[in-house]
C-alpha cells in the first residue's frame, strides 16, 4: 500500500443517496491530493475494468484520488447481459454518475476536492452529459475511447475543460469525437494516439492515455 494514501487502497464504499439506488465503488485518496476523479466506464463493463484499474493507479501515483462505482445495480447488469439495453442509456448512466457526484460532495472527507470525471466507451459520452448538468461544480473531464456524440445538445453545456483521447486506428470514433468537439466551446483538446485501436491494448498505448489524463487533471483539478 503506498505510503500516501490516507483511506485503503481502493477502499469499498456504498453510493447510496435519496436520487437513486444504492450503487457499489471503490475508492482512494493520496494524502495531499487536490482532486478525486469519478470513473463512468464503458459499455458491459463495470468497476474491475483493467483498463480503468491501470489508469486509475497512474492517476493516484500522481497524486489524484479516484472512485470507480458500477453504474448499474446488480440486477440491471444482470438483465443488460441478456438484453444490451442499459449499456446505452446515455440518460440512465448520466444520472449515475451525477449520484455518484452527489455522493462525493455530501462526504465530509471529501468536500475539499475538485471533482472530476474519466469516462470510457459510452461513459465517455455519460460523463459530459452530467458534466453539462453540473456547470463549473466539474473542474475536467477526460474521454478515453469514448462517444461523446451520445451527449447530443449536452456538449454545448459543457464548462468543464476537456480532453478527448482516441486511438489511430479506430476511425470511425475519431470521426464521432472531431464531430462533438467541434460543438463544444469550453477549453477542449483532442488527442489522438499512434497506432492505438479501441481499446488501445498495444504495446505503451495505454500508458500514453493515463500520463495525458494526469496531466489534464493535475492541470485543472486545482483548489478553487
Amino acid at each position: 500500500m503506498s505510503t500516501r494514501t490516507r483511506f485503503a487502497e481502493l477502499a469499498p464504499v456504498e453510493l447510496s443517496t435519496a436520487s437513486g439506488p444504492t450503487l457499489y465503488g471503490e475508492l482512494s485518496v493520496p494524502e495531499g491530493a487536490t482532486g478525486l476523479v469519478l470513473f463512468a466506464h464503458g459499455s458491459g463493463s463495470s468497476r474491475h475494468s483493467p483498463r480503468n484499474q491501470f489508469v486509475a493507479h497512474v492517476l493516484r501515483d500522481a497524486g489524484l484520488g479516484t472512485l470507480l462505482f458500477d453504474l448499474l445495480t446488480t440486477e440491471e447488469e444482470e438483465a443488460d447481459q441478456y438484453t444490451a439495453h442499459l449499456r446505452f442509456d446515455i440518460t440512465l448512466l448520466s444520472d449515475r454518475l451525477v449520484q455518484a457526484t452527489e455522493w462525493a460532495q455530501s462526504r465530509e472527507e471529501l468536500r475539499h476536492l475538485r471533482l472530476g470525471y474519466f469516462g470510457s466507451s459510452t461513459g465517455g459520452g455519460a460523463a459530459l452529459v452530467a458534466a453539462g448538468e453540473a456547470g463549473e461544480t466539474i473542474g475536467a473531464v477526460v474521454s478515453r475511447g469514448g462517444r461523446p456524440d451520445l451527449a447530443g445538445e449536452s456538449l454545448r453545456h459543457v464548462v468543464s475543460p476537456t480532453l478527448l483521447i482516441v486511438g489511430e486506428l479506430d476511425e470511425p470514433v475519431i470521426r464521432l469525437n472531431e464531430e462533438a468537439y467541434d460543438w463544444m466551446a469550453c477549453e477542449k483538446d483532442l488527442v489522438i494516439i499512434p497506432g492505438a485501436t479501441h481499446l488501445f491494448e498495444e504495446p505503451g498505448a495505454l500508458e500514453h492515455v493515463a500520463r495525458l489524463a494526469a496531466h489534464w487533471f493535475q492541470e485543472h483539478l486545482q483548489p478553487l
